[in-house]
């Protein structure tokens, strides 16, 4: 238990030191998003389907926004540099922008 406890705080700490805020502030992001749609699974089995749409509407918002959010962690680490010659940070963030538009979009009218 004491190796795991160890790894553990290795863990943390190289986190903490080596990661850029920018990539943490996507993981704080990627948390908020799993937990929202975490929330709304429970909901829906406790409660009901009844407004179905509404359900499915929000559960794909939720995992669609992580994908995309996942796609940006991954596109913006300076460590991927060699993957994505030619993708600046910028134009990942600008594509994310425009994806997130798109997917509330196609969420927004599958509600009806």
């Amino acid at each position: 238990m004491e190796q795991f406890n160890s790894a553990i705080k290795k863990l943390i700490t190289g986190y903490k030191d080596a990661t850029p805020l920018s990539l943490k502030l996507i993981d704080v992001y990627l948390v908020y998003i799993m937990l929202t749609g975490i929330m709304q699974f429970v909901y829906m089995a406790l409660v009901g389907t009844f407004p179905y749409n509404a359900f499915l509407g929000g559960f794909i918002s939720t995992v669609g926004s992580f994908v995309l959010a996942a796609n940006l962690r991954i596109q913006t680490n300076s460590e991927n540099k060699d993957s994505f010659k030619t993708t600046s940070p910028e134009r990942a963030f600008a594509d994310f922008v425009v994806c997130s538009l798109l997917l509330h979009g196609f969420c927004i009218n599958f509600l009806g």
